[in-house]
């Protein structure tokens, strides 16, 4: 029973607030409840083969068994590892904390154990005394995190390990820039100098949420290693899952099918660990074929406290890391101010993840010694916990302490050692007032090596290819497996004839327009991952990129796969039922090459809903923070087809308010207008009509020569709409992504007795369309779909606007009035037609649903009779 319970009665609070709080009787551990008695303790006893506790000896007496199993399960470090259900597992845990005198240290790991705390405490104080009022989230309380953590790198560096990914909140970040990846501390001390200016534009992010990347030897080891702080908003836990696609995304460029090479270290807070949903999201990604990161070290910095709240208002649950408990992960609890244990328990954690390529979570109970931050005053609500604190000498003081009462170092080996770092310290804080200028580029996480060189920003992409190779890649991804004994769905036969009808008669609809696009992409040489709710089938039944065998279990085709002996790997899959942490995932994937495309989709647009945060805080605002270039495309189900408030809209009206455009700047016409928008914009929105601009904005992504996030509403009812397809020729050489496509009816032989000119985007066109000729009105009204709606095409609607010079200038969208295109729509129309050569230069008319707080309703026939009014109003021409 000491195995299962003992953690709950071990010494873990440094503060002895909470420490051994569950006596033995009520663990059930006292002798008594066994009818032991202190006879039985003076036998000796044979040591089953299950224990390490005797280490070469067979029998042990029975007092020395108990004071063994005590001094392991009850001591000053608490470890949880009786969930896992892996007998092999157990029992290598075990032994490696039952055997007796394996965590002795020695001598030389004990000085560099010291010398570290040494660096830790000694930053803080320099940054306390220097800057005493400054926020910087120090990590007094648990500096020994620092050699914990370069514990962890260097086991795991002498295991064959040479790139690390780490996440990690704002408490600490920049004593583990400094002490761990050992950046420059001129460049974290210059982050304190108010008189110096950035020397890039943007907006740049505080200095406890930069990241950075290092390349440096590991001096225990003598090899190099690559570590990677990914940039992190106050958002807790939001990091986590971006963390575990860019560790993802460099093993697959790797071929690093084990982690043996490249792995992840997730440092977290303990309330945050326990309160924030991404953090179980994250968990449940571990194990997953296309997730797994084989294995994560999470540390835990637990302070006992959540910015003003006590733990026993904070979590149900009687750890904060209870939460691991769910993948199996070993839990090793362990007193912050004993160096020697969490050190073991570092060492361990690494080899457990090299052994298993497992999760382990690594608790390390400390405590706060200011209030959230440097000015926060903690006696306001923890007055208790305070007067503690207050009185609290500090591990680097105890420890040196200890080290000096057994003899290990001298008071001179002490004293010349803090004296260096301290000298270390002045002479960064030297090199930093000769700094002039703030570089955002310092603190790049992911740099990308050479991929801006010799690129001309202004150069217009090409994205049409030849015919011939579309034709391949139509035929391949419209035949059925060549094995013969694999048996297709009948349903998918029919699909794919339909899709070889297709081919032959050069046409593509919505799903094979996006196979030709990544397909091309794919034999270009560039990887493809496309990953969400469904997505191997797509929600709709439209895409069917997985062919399941009907009477073999696992045994499936991925055509896109097959295209030819030299083609990049097409990754396709279904996430778990997860949008927050699935995304963040596929957000660090995107991040570390520039030279792959990278699609997350939505089951329905609405969906990204519970992924804002990493909308808000990594894809529309991460170059303007951190200058960090992001290529992913959102592929978000949008349309208004009576489906319901929660499967109709994908929020449009929320992406276009996130862009940074000035709507009531009319920019420069010129060669480099289009290119230049696309530079300039934090994130393209598009909603596409055709599979050919569908297929011209997904190769657009790539060919690019920087790179932005593609946000596409994508398409519904059009996936199998009879108009929505487009011809081979749509998409050959020569031809190109249309911003805006003008009207190609019989309006446009005449445009002055046109008179209405209806300004729309999105599949609501084709209903126009069938509305028009349903009041034939084919000569009267213009009917131009804006494709690209950010950045907005301003030249070419004032193409449209002065073409049909007498014509009433209408917006059309099925969304209702508050919601959609139209907030974003409505200033930049007015702008173009005060440029234009029109006489009547009014405001925009607004055709569409009224305000509502709901997306769409949910009655079928209420949704058909507010089309209906829409679609009315907009041919009505004596209005």
């Amino acid at each position: 029973m000491g195995l299962v319970r003992g953690h709950l009665n071990s010494q873990l609070d440094p503060l002895e607030i909470g420490s051994g709080h569950v006596s033995e009787e009520q663990l059930g551990l006292a002798l008594q409840l066994f009818d032991i008695g202190e006879k039985d303790l003076d036998k000796e006893y044979i040591l089953p083969p299950v224990t390490a506790v005797g280490g070469q000896e067979a029998k042990l007496q029975g007092a020395e068994i108990l004071n063994r199993m005590k001094s392991i399960y009850c001591g000053t470090i608490g470890i949880e590892y009786m969930h896992i259900n892996n007998v092999e597992q157990c029992d290598w845990l075990r032994e490696k904390f039952e055997t007796p005198g394996i965590k002795e240290s020695t001598t030389e790991e004990k000085k560099l154990l010291l010398a570290r705390l040494i660096r830790a405490e000694g930053l803080e104080e320099f940054f306390a005394k220097k800057w005493p009022s400054e926020k910087r989230f120090g990590l007094e309380g648990c500096e020994v995190l620092i050699p914990g953590l370069k514990t962890i790198i260097d086991v795991s560096s002498d295991l064959g390990v040479d790139t690390f990914i780490v996440g990690m909140p704002h408490r600490g970040r920049l004593n583990v820039l400094a002490n761990v990846c050992r950046k420059p501390l001129a460049k974290i001390i210059c982050q304190f100098h108010s008189n110096i200016k950035p020397a890039e534009e943007g907006s740049g992010d505080v200095k406890y949420h930069l990241g950075t990347f290092v390349e440096r030897e590991n001096r225990m080891t003598n090899k190099q290693v690559k570590i990677a702080v990914c940039a992190n908003p106050s958002h807790l836990e939001a990091v986590g899952p971006v963390v575990q696609g860019k560790t993802r995304a460099e093993q697959y460029y790797r071929g690093d099918k084990q982690g043996k090479k490249v792995m992840s270290i997730l440092m977290h807070g303990d309330a945050a660990f326990a309160g924030q949903g991404v953090v179980y999201e994250t968990f449940h990604l571990s194990d997953l074929p296309a997730y797994t990161t084989h294995g994560t070290i999470h540390v835990v910095v637990n302070n006992q406290i959540g910015f003003t709240t006590d733990p026993r208002m904070s979590r149900s649950s009687p750890y904060s890391t209870d939460v691991a408990r769910v993948v199996n992960a070993p839990i090793f609890h362990v007193n912050a101010d004993y160096p020697e244990d969490v050190n073991y328990a570092c060492k361990i954690a690494a080899e457990w993840r090299a052994t298993f390529q497992k999760d382990v979570v690594i608790d390390l109970v400390g405590y706060r010694r200011y209030g959230h931050n440097e000015i926060d005053q903690p006696m306001f609500t923890q007055p208790l916990m305070y007067k503690k604190i207050n009185q609290q000498t500090t591990v680097k003081v105890k420890y040196a302490q200890h080290l000096l009462n057994t003899g290990v170092v001298t008071e001179e080996e002490l004293k010349a050692e803090e004296q260096k770092y301290q000298k270390i310290l002045e002479e960064g804080n030297v090199l930093a007032k000769q700094e002039t200028a703030m570089h955002n580029r310092d603190w790049l996480d992911s740099p990308w090596k050479n991929f801006f060189e010799h690129k001309d920003p202004m150069q217009r992409p090409e994205t049409g290819i030849n015919l011939k190779t579309l034709q391949h890649i139509a035929k391949v991804v419209n035949s059925p497996p060549p094995d013969k004994e694999f048996k297709v769905h009948p349903g998918i036969l029919r699909i794919l004839k339909s899709g070889r009808d297709m081919e032959k008669e050069k046409m593509a609809d919505w799903a094979l327009g996006e196979k030709l696009a990544l397909g091309s992409l794919l034999m270009e040489g560039y990887h493809v991952r496309l990953s969400g709710q469904d997505s191997e089938r797509g929600t709709f039944s439209h895409r069917h990129s997985v062919i399941h065998d009907q009477d073999r279990d696992k045994k499936f085709y991925v055509p896109l796969n097959h295209l030819n002996d030299s083609q990049a790997h097409f990754t396709v899959c279904n996430s778990s039922l997860s949008e927050y942490a699935v995304l963040g995932f596929e957000v660090g994937y995107a991040q570390t090459n520039p030279n792959s495309l990278v699609i997350w989709e939505a089951q329905f647009g609405d969906f990204a809903n519970t992924a804002q945060c990493i909308i808000d805080q990594f894809i529309s605002s991460g170059q303007d923070k951190w200058m960090r270039q992001l290529g992913i495309v959102l592929f978000l189900p949008h349309g208004m087809e009576g489906m319901g408030p929660e499967h109709s809209s994908a929020r449009l009206e929320r992406f276009l308010q996130m862009c940074n455009d000035d709507s009531d700047l009319f920019p420069k016409i010129d060669a480099d207008f289009v290119m230049q928008q696309l530079h300039e914009i934090n994130m393209i929105v598009v909603n596409c009509t055709t599979p050919a601009n569908l297929f011209h904005v997904i190769r657009r992504q790539i060919y690019l020569p920087f790179r932005k996030p593609l946000i596409m509403m994508s398409p519904k009812s059009l996936l199998r709409h009879p108009m929505a397809r487009s011809k081979f020729d749509e998409m050959i050489e020569g031809t190109k992504f249309r911003r805006l496509i003008p009207e190609e009816g019989g309006a446009q032989e005449d445009p002055t007795s046109v008179e209405k000119l209806l300004f729309c985007t999105g599949k609501v066109y084709y209903e126009l369309v069938k509305e028009r000729q349903a009041n034939n009105l084919d000569e009267k009204v213009a009917i131009a779909r804006i494709e690209q709606i950010s950045p907005f095409p301003f030249d070419l609607v004032q193409e449209e606007c002065n073409k049909y010079s007498s014509a009433k200038i209408c917006w059309v969208q099925e969304e209702h009035k508050n919601q959609g295109a139209w907030s974003y729509i409505q200033p930049r129309l007015d702008t173009v037609l005060r440029k234009t050569t029109r006489r009547d230069k009014g405001a925009v008319r607004y055709i569409g649903r009224p305000s509502a707080a709901s997306p769409a309703c949910g009655n079928k026939r209420m949704h058909e009779d507010e089309r209906n009014v829409f679609l009315r109003t907009a041919f009505e021409l004596n209005d």
